[in-house]
């Protein structure tokens, strides 16, 4: 397995881990279809929260969270779509999307920022 995708693994592990801690149900890891993947799904009570991990070694490139821009973010939109009309949960009121950023550098605790309502 390449570094890269080794660290996106740990991300999302760890972006699964503080999204049930912070009291979220996660209903879906890594969803697939056709027109790309969607991290995590989870259910904030009645809102349903499409959730983009981001997983970097260091800022030097920028915050993993600014990985995610417009053309990231419609696409996100896309398979959101795509999942609802697959799995739509009963009682899903609302939808959010919601931006998980790790910034993971060797001999220091991995960073976590949580953006709630990202775009």
């Amino acid at each position: 397995m390449r570094p890269s995708s080794e660290l996106g693994q740990y991300g999302e592990e760890l972006a699964a881990q503080h999204l049930t801690a912070a009291g979220l149900q996660v209903l879906a890891r890594n969803w697939r279809c056709r027109e790309g993947e969607l991290d995590i799904v989870a259910r904030d009570g009645d809102v349903l929260v499409f959730v983009e991990v981001k997983a970097r070694s260091g800022t030097g490139f920028g915050e993993p969270a600014e990985a995610v821009g417009r053309v990231k973010a419609r696409r996100i939109h896309v398979l959101a779509c795509r999942w609802l009309a697959e799995h739509r949960p009963d009682g899903a009121q609302e939808l959010r999307f919601d931006v998980v950023s790790v910034v993971r550098r060797r001999g220091f605790a991995p960073e976590l920022v949580h953006l709630r309502g990202a775009f």
